[in-house]
């Protein structure tokens, strides 16, 4: 088994399917960052994001392991059987645990977020009292890259709790 082989491959099927590395990672519970892992051969996929990856694209896991389309006939050797029993009737859906992790997350940081928000309420009233379009003109600035680095902690941390 080759892992960059293997994340060349899924890097195939994900652009012959038409997706980006976010709407991937979305559809399967992951950052784009972990796609772009697997694809670059840092990490490999777990036995369940396999079965996922399996699924999405119409290929055998034995396939993705090895990095390629099998053609059984040319090869003349019977593919590797793998039992993958993943919970098919699980209690939440990976969707159901990102929700909880990303309140739960909120709940934690609700300082930064209140934070966030008056320094952003105080740069906006401090331009329109002094007249000043410097600050006028970064506060969105500011606005946005705190809201990327807000976003971006966020689901890090989902990330790390959801794959452990």
């Amino acid at each position: 088994m080759d892992q960059i082989k293997t994340g060349k491959f899924i890097a195939t099927l994900r652009r012959q399917a038409g997706f980006t590395q976010e709407v991937l990672g979305d559809k399967l519970g992951v950052s784009n960052k972990t796609i772009s892992r697997w694809e670059n051969g840092n990490y490999m996929p777990d036995i369940e994001m396999l079965q996922l990856l399996s699924n999405e694209f119409n290929v055998s896991i034995n396939e993705l392991l090895s990095g390629e389309k099998n053609s059984n006939e040319s090869s003349g050797t019977q593919p590797i059987q793998i039992d993958v029993t993943t919970k098919k009737e699980c209690a939440f859906s990976v969707e159901d645990i990102k929700k909880y992790f990303k309140k739960k997350w909120y709940k934690e940081h609700l300082y930064l977020l209140i934070l966030s928000c008056l320094i952003i309420a105080g740069l906006i009233i401090f331009s329109i009292l002094s007249d000043n379009i410097t600050i006028m003109c970064f506060t969105p600035l500011f606005a946005i890259i705190s809201y990327g680095y807000i976003n971006n902690r966020m689901m890090a941390y989902i990330e790390n709790k959801l794959y452990k």
